[in-house]
């Protein structure tokens, strides 16, 4: 059967669970026939039976800044299709990965007094939200799924709020620089945790995608470490808390635009 193959070229599109929101949010559209993702150059192939407006409109609705390159007629059933996503032990390895990277940051941050810390494993429990949804939708139902994701974007949007807040409380306070170290070995931590995920995830694609470093630094999660690392030795330098306010504010910013973002699967 005669379909179209569309090439979208998507700005924003740089890591893993920003693909698994578009899968949810082209969940419901029957003319998509197959998914292809290339996180590398930032492009998705969709192959389907017309509809590419309403395609479109629903990439759009994410804020990736989705781009449509070319748009051709084809017989290629080699894309992959809508059910064929990432698997489900694949999405379980990437989870608890996250998930235990928040968990320690979380601590160490609230041990350490740095937003840096506190505000990155925020950023990791968003992505472990996406992964759970993107685990859920294999069997689950898009009404339910739906609901988990407002639920968890909520979540999302109170504790970046909670972070603002206090990251304006300590602007004024007079509280101590928080510990460098436990920045440096937390922020090196995740960094090993967020580039695995990939490495794992990239498993599933083809070896020309995984094989190429230079990928995982394409990922908001690995540049948010290094920023705490480096505001982890501009505090040993400067002898200041202003740096890890700076990257934690910039962080919670990140966590608030993925909530605002989950609000738009509907």
């Amino acid at each position: 059967m005669l379909m179209e193959k569309t090439l979208f070229f998507i700005k924003d599109m740089d890591c893993p669970a920003e693909e698994q929101m578009i899968r949810m949010k082209l969940a419901d559209i029957t003319a998509v026939r197959g998914l292809t993702f290339d996180l590398y150059n930032r492009q998705l192939i969709i192959l389907h039976d017309g509809e590419l407006p309403s395609i479109k409109e629903a990439i759009d609705s994410l804020d990736y800044g989705a781009e449509v390159i070319s748009t051709e007629d084809s017989l290629d059933l080699d894309v992959a299709t809508v059910n064929d996503s990432i698997d489900k032990k694949l999405l379980w390895t990437v989870l608890i990965i996250n998930f235990s990277v928040f968990a320690l940051e979380i601590t160490a941050g609230l041990l350490a007094d740095s937003m840096g810390l506190i505000a990155d494993s925020l950023d990791e429990l968003a992505d472990a939200f996406i992964y759970a949804l993107s685990i859920y939708a294999i069997a689950g139902t898009m009404a339910v799924k739906r609901r988990i994701a407002r639920y968890s974007g909520i979540l999302q949007l109170v504790l970046a709020l909670w972070g603002f807040i206090e990251i304006i409380r300590r602007f004024a306070s007079n509280e101590p620089a928080p510990n460098f170290i436990v920045m440096i070995v937390l922020s090196c931590i995740a960094l090993a945790g967020n580039s695995a995920s990939l490495y794992f995830l990239r498993k599933s694609k083809t070896q020309e995608v995984h094989i190429k470093a230079t990928q995982i630094f394409t990922s908001n999660d690995v540049i948010v470490n290094i920023g705490v690392i480096i505001a982890a030795v501009l505090v040993l330098v400067l002898q200041s808390k202003i740096p890890d306010l700076i990257i934690g504010a910039v962080v919670f910013v990140i966590v608030l635009r993925g909530a605002l973002r989950i609000f738009k699967i509907r």
